[in-house]
């Protein structure tokens, strides 16, 4: 009996098995896992979820993120069976391995240990082991026997590590050291170690993953970050408030009068102040893939809504010995197309289709291979005796009983889950009748572009002295659109104050939220943030962050009558750095969680996914700030993730966006980092095969 007292962990089990998404039966992982967790689990676990999807990544890496990113309560521990093998469609470990945050070889050695004690064919076997978000997940073999033997080597110590990565204090955690934590989870060490303190530390310490190494690392490719030798001869005071533009130039401030942020920091700032996302009711059409729902939605009809046959065959009224050999006539046909069935009576059998209907009456369905077909009717078109073979009939077989798929008033699909076009959610509200669903609107992004330099990307002619074409504006747009966002074009705005002001305070009343870029400097004509502050009154939560490119990023909210309910409401505003890689690293840095949010997701799955990746060469660091650098992940040939940089990566070249997928989140230091190190790595875009 379990320990009231004892933390109840959640689990879920995926079982990759292309046979067993055929047909369910054949797989006996749950059955065998379970008992594991039950029995051996000191009572901590629960097995709250199993799925079964086929060899394919994507519908792999489509469930674990359910349960680690999207579900309101991520489980505890995600355990995979299958697919961990040589063959040409074993391909768990490389689906899982680029989700994880965090890799946790220790649980990989655990479980290949004990298996290479029972037989030397267990090195045949690729587990993998880490996290993601807030649940810990483990790859295990195919074979129940391996599943077990592999859950069963590390079952004790895992609860240790759930609690650890859902945010339990590790210090509380640890107190007592290894041998308390030993002793509460029923293990021991073995033989006493040489240095008795050596593994009395604390196990939650984080892991720089190579950032910090004090050696010499040589040439860097020549990507170069300088942005020409920047000089400061002061050092930073703080103003309290925006640039009065009607003082004019000398009067403007020397020094932002914003504190410099984290990212960190930052992204707190935009959860805190981003609007909550509004409910509507959608239709279950073509709009509704990309909608995250807003309730549980529950089957309004039975599926299947009547018996159906699951074979080819004769429906039968089983006698009560089963034994239906002999000859019967053939009464009456029944097909998938609907319509009126006649009764069936003992000594009667009816023709039925796969899908089709059982005729009142009918008990079974024998299988049309179990039949011999005796006489015909006189015009040779119909069978008129059937010969049936079968013994030890018994009623229910060959049948799909009604609700047997879905029962009416289930809940088939979640609060905070993701509609798709891929994965059969339409098809399961069509099936069980539901018409309408209660989803979060999608935000509508307007995207403007300021300064009197500015000119159309595609104005004809050649440039004036002084002009530049506007690459942001296209760029932002395009991108908003390709994040599934609906994007207006708000244009070019000049260095004006009124004509700013009007144009925010239009563009503010046609969407729900604005990004800008440009003006957002220390220039006296950089008149967003004044603006913003002093003509709109709004208010600015962050105007400096510190990072390379986007140092100057500005978001603000401003108070605005809502068109649809005629409540003042706060949009948010973003206001982005001029140079063009700059824009694009905030927008997908700032801009993208934010219409997540407003979107209805939840975190951690707000803005781009974050993998680990492997420098392809020696990488160049900032002395000062993190920098997000433009990349080019692909798929090594070993299957992992390599990361090479784009170029030149100052914030006015326009060249180092070109083929990006990703941006490395690079830390601040002297050294370059080595080839081969680990960082982790924003996806913006799809990755594709090594060249």
């Amino acid at each position: 009996m379990s320990d009231p007292s004892v933390t109840t962990l959640k689990v879920a089990l995926l079982v990759v098995s292309t046979t067993a998404a055929r047909d369910p039966s054949t797989d006996s992982s749950e059955r065998v896992l379970g008992d594991v967790l039950e029995k051996e689990g000191g009572g901590k676990w629960q097995l709250v979820d199993t799925k079964i999807v086929p060899d394919v990544v994507t519908q792999i890496q489509r469930q674990i993120m359910l349960w680690a990113d999207v579900a309101a309560e991520p489980v505890n521990l995600i355990l995979t069976t299958g697919g961990t093998g040589f063959a040409t469609s074993d391909s768990t470990p490389e689906a899982v391995a680029t989700l994880l945050h965090k890799q946790a070889p220790g649980l990989v050695h655990g479980m290949l240990a004990a298996s290479l004690s029972v037989t030397p064919f267990a090195m045949m076997s690729r587990p993998v082991a880490g996290v993601r978000n807030k649940s810990v997940i483990i790859t295990l073999p195919g074979s129940p026997k391996g599943a077990k033997e592999n859950l069963e080597a590390v079952l004790k110590t895992l609860p240790h590590a759930c609690l650890q990565v859902a945010g339990i204090d590790s210090r509380s955690l640890h107190a007592g050291g290894v041998k308390k934590l030993e002793a509460e989870a029923g293990i021991g060490s073995g033989a006493a170690p040489a240095h008795p303190h050596a593994h009395d530390h604390h196990h939650g310490h984080t892991h720089d993953h190579g950032h910090k190494h004090g050696h010499d690392h040589g040439h860097a490719h020549g990507h170069g970050h300088s942005h020409g030798n920047l000089v400061r001869h002061t050092a930073p005071s703080a103003n309290p408030m925006s640039n009065d533009p009607s003082l004019g130039p000398s009067r403007r401030n020397r020094e932002s009068p914003y504190p410099m942020l984290s990212v960190d920091e930052a992204l707190a700032k935009i959860k805190e102040h981003t609007p909550s996302p509004e409910i509507i009711t959608s239709k279950v059409d073509r709009s509704l893939p990309g909608l995250i729902l807003a309730q549980d939605v529950k089957a309004k009809e039975n599926v299947p809504a009547f018996r159906a046959s699951i074979v080819d065959g004769y429906a039968v009224v089983v006698p009560k010995d089963g034994n239906m050999k002999g000859v019967y006539p053939v009464v009456s046909v029944s097909h998938a197309a609907p319509g009126q069935a006649k009764a069936l009576k003992h000594g009667e059998i009816a023709r039925i289709t796969t899908g089709a209907p059982l005729p009142p009456g009918a008990t079974s369905v024998i299988m049309v291979e179990d039949t011999i077909l005796k006489t015909m009717t006189d015009d040779g078109k119909e069978e008129k005796e059937v010969e049936i073979l079968a013994d030890g009939v018994k009623e229910g077989e060959n049948i799909r009983e009604v609700g047997s798929d879905i029962k009416a008033g289930t809940v088939i699909l979640n609060k905070g889950e993701q509609v798709s076009a891929v994965g059969g959610e339409i098809g399961l509200l069509a099936a069980v009748g539901v018409a309408e669903v209660q989803t979060y609107r999608k935000p509508t992004v307007g995207v403007l572009s300021t300064g009197d330099e500015i000119v159309p990307h595609d104005r004809p002619g050649a440039l004036h002295l002084g002009e530049v074409r506007d690459t942001n504006r296209i760029t932002l747009l395009c991108a908003a659109r390709e994040c599934g966002f609906e994007a207006v074009d708000l244009g070019i705005a000049g260095d004006q104050p009124g004509t700013l002001e009007q144009t925010l305070r239009d563009a503010l009343n046609r969407v729900d939220l604005v990004v800008t870029s440009g003006g957002v400097s220390m220039g006296e004509l950089d008149l967003l943030k004044p603006t913003i502050e002093r003509a709109l009154g709004g208010a600015i939560h962050f105007g400096r962050v510190a990072m390379k490119p986007g140092k100057p990023t500005t978001f603000a909210t401003v108070p605005v009558k809502d068109r649809r309910s005629g409540a003042r409401v706060p949009r948010p505003v973003f206001a982005l750095p001029g140079n063009p890689a700059s824009a694009l690293v905030t927008f997908h840095l700032f801009v993208l969680p934010a219409l997540h949010q407003m979107a209805g997701l939840a975190a951690p799955a707000l803005g781009l996914p974050r993998v680990a990746v492997a420098l392809a060469h020696d990488f160049p660091l900032d002395k000062a700030r993190p920098e997000y650098h433009r990349a080019v992940v692909k798929v090594g040939s070993a299957g992992a993730l390599v990361a090479a940089s784009t170029g030149g990566q100052r914030s006015s070249m326009v060249g180092s966006l070109r083929a990006a997928n990703a941006l490395l989140c690079m830390p601040a230091g002297k050294e370059p980092l080595k080839k081969g190190a680990r960082v982790d790595a924003l996806l913006m875009g799809a990755v594709r095969g090594g060249a």
